[in-house]
């Protein structure tokens, strides 16, 4: 096991980091993709990466930010799937990780299931819904729950109504446009303030980060980091407007023909019109122009997940740690809370109990900030 800074990284660490993703199509969401990591880096969050061998070749990388002696995965708090590349059946040492590297803990919130060697440090698991877009909206229809078809129908419903009352209605699956761009940022700054969460682009390399993916598949910047092609990922920028007005937009992150599901926005002044179900109508529509199949909502049980998805993975939740002291803590506060969670169950005091509960809960979300 070793540490290396990404500008680091030789030609062969690169070379072999896209000969593990593209064996295996569990690392097919961009997240995975060099070419992620390498924007992560050159927004200004420098990226370390784990490199494993057998001791004649490379058998997993992963990305990772490291924080002091704690480490989190490459994207951190954005990234909705985490976890090393490796060889199929190949375990990664994450123990060696955290024993024989300066890093002292690794904390997880989006690990892809199906890794065997988090399972003593997993804590929990959730779902992570997605749309199977393949034939665009009617192979969608065909898949989808009742939910979502009535909704993808009263979304079209909407549609004519917003033209009706606002002007013609019109979509732009996939613009390059900076300044769209800017705007979808402070809309969702606006989100995040009316909402008390945590501003996630007060922060100006998120910003930039943001761009760098715009611009991925337009220069080369990103394709001389990585080693390899990079025409099938970057970010996906959608906007619907009627006549002059923007009633929501979303900037998502593609690789080949998986499109994740990032940063939605609509303008709520325009609520009435379900803006949101609006623009995921088109984008599922788009689809086969795209050369998209499938797109990832994110962890979550939003509503709108629950009734739009046609299948869902799990992510893991977690940290592995160094140290019986570490992990005795860490233990004893996931136990407290399993403890709460069982006294919200069995007394007289559970109604107010899961009050201040869902209070806690919506404080943390507030604080973590919703993308």
């Amino acid at each position: 096991m070793r540490l290396t800074g990404f500008d680091a990284l030789s030609a062969a660490d690169l070379s072999a980091w896209h000969a593990l993703r593209a064996a295996d199509a569990r690392y097919d969401s961009p997240y995975f993709h060099p070419a992620f990591a390498a924007a992560v880096h050159a927004s200004g969050r420098p990226v370390t990466v784990a490199v494993a061998s057998d001791g004649k070749q490379t058998t997993g990388v992963f990305a990772l930010q490291r924080h002091g002696s704690v480490a989190r995965p490459v994207g951190w708090p954005g990234a909705d799937f985490q976890g090393p590349v490796t060889a199929a059946g190949t375990p990664f040492p994450v123990r060696s990780l955290v024993s024989g590297t300066r890093v002292r803990a690794l904390e997880f919130d989006h690990l892809l299931d199906g890794s065997p060697e988090f399972a003593p440090w997993t804590e929990s698991r959730r779902p992570s819904p997605f749309l199977d877009v393949s034939g665009g909206l009617d192979g969608y229809l065909g898949r989808a729950s009742r939910s979502g078809r009535d909704n993808m129908s009263q979304a079209r419903r909407r549609t004519r109504k917003a033209e009706r009352t606002l002007g013609p209605v019109t979509f732009e699956a996939d613009t390059f446009a900076p300044a769209a761009l800017d705007e979808l940022i402070e809309l969702k700054r606006g989100q995040y303030a009316a909402t008390n969460a945590r501003d996630h682009f007060a922060d100006p390399s998120r910003r930039d980060l943001l761009h760098l993916l715009l611009r991925a598949r337009k220069d080369d910047t990103l394709r001389r980091h990585t080693q390899g092609d990079t025409d099938d990922f970057g970010g996906v920028l959608s906007v619907v407007r009627a006549g002059p007005h923007l009633l929501a937009a979303h900037f998502g992150l593609r690789s080949a023909g998986v499109l994740h599901w990032w940063f939605p926005v609509y303008d709520p002044a325009h609520a009435a019109y379900a803006p949101g179900w609006i623009l995921l109508r088109e984008l599922v529509a788009a689809a086969p122009e795209l050369g998209v199949t499938r797109i990832d909502l994110g962890r979550g049980e939003d509503e709108y997940k629950r009734r739009a998805k046609t299948g869902e993975t799990y992510v893991c939740q977690g940290a592995v740690l160094r140290g019986p002291v570490a992990r005795a803590v860490r233990r004893v506060r996931t136990t407290a809370a399993g403890t709460a969670r069982d006294t919200l169950r069995d007394t007289r005091l559970a109604p107010a109990l899961r009050r201040a509960r869902r209070a806690l809960e919506t404080a943390r979300q507030r604080e973590d900030g919703p993308r």
